[in-house]
């Protein structure tokens, strides 16, 4: 796991990727995920109004098992997609070219890429629901208002370094200037966190962790636990997501506690 971790790392430095943060899921020795970034794509995202700054982080999965490591990376054009929509149009060449980048790094891992957890159509992602009634990546959820950007971004960041509700701070990006800021959170409670649903719903998908959390000006968002949950886990079926009812609302519930 070590070597695999370092050799990635040293292969997307070389190419001009900034390493923003890692942690392992669930507290798991044989479950790591890393975060990578780069000033292109961040500003690109910046450039985003509505909370493009989602999309600032991309991630590389790794699973130990019986001494042989997976990787897996959540593929850029699919997060681009859903998550900067037209914004992703808007600057498709830089974009394309970051995306590219990325999964050139990638290949070196195994010579090719093999797609896994379910398709969406690309002109599909711009609305992408899970289905009716279910909520848009629009439908953020406002966690919590402060008297300032400068008090939000505190008493969240010493929430995180605390480990309030069993979290961990993976990567901070922070943007005085502009007001903008955003966090990466592990969610390692044992009973609503990672260790509850990941087991469930596919712990193959660890790249889908951490869970953003994004700070506009005085206000905090996230977004809604059954958009973003049917995003990285499209092809499950409804009862299978049933098996996690209760985690859209306790992720929100743990968001918040970040915030007081």
């Amino acid at each position: 796991m070590v070597d695999a971790k370092n050799d990635l790392k040293a292969k997307l430095t070389a190419k001009g990727f900034k390493i923003t943060g890692g942690y392992y899921v669930v507290g798991n020795k044989n479950w790591y995920v890393l975060t990578v970034s780069t000033k292109e794509l961040q500003t690109a995202c910046y450039k985003v109004k509505e909370k493009g700054l989602f999309a600032a982080n991309l991630r590389v999965g790794f699973i130990n098992k019986n001494g042989v490591v997976k990787v897996s990376a959540l593929n850029p054009k699919y997060l681009f997609l859903g998550y900067l929509r037209d914004g992703y149009y808007s600057q498709k060449a830089l974009l394309d070219k970051i995306s590219e980048k990325f999964l050139s790094v990638m290949k070196t891992v195994s010579g090719k890429l093999t797609a896994f957890g379910g398709e969406v159509e690309g002109k599909d992602l711009k609305k992408y629901h899970y289905m009716f009634g279910m909520p848009y990546f629009d439908d953020f959820v406002e966690v919590n208002e402060f008297s300032d950007f400068n008090k939000a971004v505190e008493t969240i960041t010493k929430n995180l370094k605390n480990g309030k509700h069993h979290t961990r701070m993976v990567y901070k990006l922070v943007y005085p200037k502009s007001q903008k800021a955003v966090f990466g959170v592990g969610l390692l409670d044992k009973e609503t966190g990672e260790p509850h649903f990941l087991p469930i719903i596919g712990e193959s998908h660890l790249a889908a962790m951490p869970y953003e959390l994004v700070v506009y000006g005085n206000k905090v968002y996230m977004l809604h636990g059954r958009f973003r949950f049917a995003f990285y886990w499209p092809s499950l079926t409804m009862s299978e997501f049933t098996k996690i009812m209760s985690t859209p609302g306790d992720v929100e519930d743990t968001m918040e506690d970040l915030t007081k």
